[in-house]
């Protein structure tokens, strides 16, 4: 049986809707926080040490681009936090239309980032001791 559908594998003109691209993020720092754990481990496990060790670990974790490594997997940890709350929302059946759906879309997406960049201002500020 062959039937002539569509293919449309151009991925440049492709465009996903908000949902989609939230969804795609979700499974995205999902990755990420499972690729981050063993080296938050051992960095954990260096600290842990003794002063040396503790040395060793603070002194990797204020190289630059580490910085911004950290600022990248607390922006996975939020977006998955918001994303899966929305999925858990949607799950109950709340929110399935698609301007709920869409709304609810773009709150986790600006709430991760938003709170992603407050996050970084405070502790580039020195507000936290």
């Amino acid at each position: 049986m062959t039937t002539k559908r569509p293919v449309f594998l151009d991925l440049t003109r492709i465009r996903l809707p908000v949902p989609g691209v939230v969804s795609i993020l979700h499974r995205i720092s999902g990755v990420l926080m499972v690729l981050a754990l063993p080296v938050f481990a051992a960095l954990f496990a260096l600290a842990l040490t003794g002063p040396d060790g503790f040395a060793a670990a603070a002194g990797f974790v204020g190289h630059p681009l580490i910085k911004l490594g950290l600022l990248v997997m607390a922006w996975a940890l939020l977006h998955h936090l918001f994303a899966g709350l929305r999925y858990l929302v949607i799950d109950l059946g709340w929110g399935v239309d698609r301007p709920t759906a869409r709304k609810t879309a773009w709150t986790a997406l600006s709430a991760a980032l938003v709170l992603t960049v407050a996050g970084a201002a405070v502790v580039a500020g020195g507000l936290l001791p």
